[in-house]
């Protein structure tokens, strides 16, 4: 029973150190603070989601399965002594295939570039090599080939000999996922000049061949930073922390030589060796000069310059539905004008929160910051999350368009991570809905 609780203390441990990294960094004399009454505490957990994701029809026109996606230092369902990402203790893939909604949980780099983990995405969904491109590999100073993988659904792009229609998926990321998921979808679309001049025709991977791949029916985005996060100024030394957690992960387990966290950085040369010991991996991961001068990293997308460059080439395609939806746990102080955080948002979202509510910035070459942003759910703007600001965006009204944002709404006093289920929240139901909602669009 002890080892139990160790693990189940363990897990918490990790969690922290994967969505809040930067909380050590504030000191507690830094943070205002805000004390509600126990009746508030109730009626505040008694909050039901504030999006109701209507159906655009009473009855399923399509049944292709869902992906989840994670973001960033997510982990799949293999790893984290079986604490999911999606739901935690509750089961939110399980739940949804109960419920007749085909869905998978994908699992790419937790600190990998979008690109990277595009290209991951398609080869853990259709099955095969990653290949992250000839100029792109060069570009960057990794290598161009990863991992193999058998397929979550291998049949996908191919024709249903029974309907003449394409075997098709609808994609859902959280945070870093949601760029992850437009990334992919505007490889399919128009693949990549650069890989198509760098290689050998016979050699270009599919991906990049510029052949319309009309493979993703919708792309549903939740509390994703499409137009960066100002918190990326403050955190720095991520993968330091991420180390910790591979620490832990390791001590959790009970031994060295199976840690429950994998970093996916193969393609950087930081896979672990056969009979490495784990120490030693630790340090080539802890030391590797990739933290301090490649943009092909995770923290370079998320920062509102990183986001723009981002958005400049990844657009809207004409035939996917794109939905999004935002989130927000913070008020306005009456004293400084600023956002603060709500009292029942999770205590480690707190120094980011004020940091994210407070903050400014303008000057060449930088993206402009103003109060405009400051609301958030502890680690996104909330003006970030409906969707890039070169796309279209309507709001959401049982009549879903083709190639614009529908914007389902903001989830009022919902933290970055109650909308995933690792808050006090069951969020099996409103994930069922989302389903509703995306088996209800037609096929076509």
């Amino acid at each position: 029973m002890l080892k139990k609780i160790n693990s189940v203390l363990l897990i918490f441990c990790l969690f922290a150190f994967c969505f809040a990294p930067t909380a050590l960094a504030f000191s507690s004399s830094q943070q205002p603070q805000y004390h509600s009454t126990a009746e508030q505490a109730e009626e505040e957990l008694k909050i039901k989601p504030s999006i109701n994701p209507h159906p655009t029809n009473d009855e399923a026109r399509n049944h292709y399965p869902i992906v989840l996606v994670h973001g960033l230092t997510g982990w799949g369902r293999d790893e984290m002594l079986g604490f999911k990402y999606w739901g935690g203790i509750q089961d939110i893939e399980k739940d949804m295939k109960s419920h007749g909604y085909e869905t998978y949980t994908a699992a790419v780099g937790p600190v990998s570039s979008n690109w990277d983990r595009a290209v991951e995405l398609y080869a853990q969904i259709k099955g095969g090599r990653v290949d992250y491109g000839e100029a792109h590999s060069k570009k960057h100073g990794h290598a161009r080939y990863g991992r193999t993988y058998p397929g979550l659904y291998p049949k996908w792009g191919e024709i249903n000999p029974e309907t003449s229609m394409i075997y098709k998926i609808h994609l859902i990321g959280h945070s870093l996922g949601g760029q992850t998921i437009r990334v992919l979808n505007q490889l399919l679309a128009q693949g990549d000049e650069n890989e198509r001049h760098a290689t050998p025709k016979d050699e270009l991977s599919p991906l990049f061949n510029g052949e319309n791949k009309p493979w993703i029916h919708s792309i549903l985005s939740i509390a994703s930073p499409h137009d960066g996060s100002a918190l990326t100024y403050k955190v720095k030394e991520l993968i330091p922390h991420l180390q910790q957690i591979v620490t832990l992960a390791a001590s959790a387990t009970g031994s060295k030589d199976n840690p429950m966290y994998d970093f996916k950085l193969d393609q950087w040369g930081l896979k672990r060796l056969p009979n490495e010991p784990f120490d030693r991996y630790y340090q080539r991961v802890r030391n590797s000069s990739l933290w301090k001068t490649s943009k092909d990293t995770a923290e370079w997308d998320l920062k509102p310059e990183g986001a723009k460059e981002l958005n400049d080439w990844v657009k809207a395609q004409p035939n996917v539905y794109y939905f999004s939806v935002s989130a927000e746990q913070t008020y306005k102080s009456i004293l400084t004008g600023h956002q603060i955080p709500e009292p029942l948002m999770n205590p480690l979202f707190h120094p980011t929160s004020y940091f994210l509510g407070s903050y400014t910035q303008i000057g060449q070459g930088k993206v402009p910051i103003n109060s405009a942003w400051w609301r958030n759910d502890g680690m996104v703007h909330t003006s970030s999350m409906d969707g890039p600001a070169t796309d279209p965006i309507v709001s959401y009204n049982k009549d879903a368009q083709k190639g614009v944002w529908n914007h389902l709404g903001i989830m009022r006093s919902y933290d970055h991570i109650d909308l995933i289920g690792l808050g006090v929240r069951d969020m099996r139901a409103w994930y069922r809905a989302l389903g509703k909602l995306l088996y209800s669009l037609s096929a076509q």
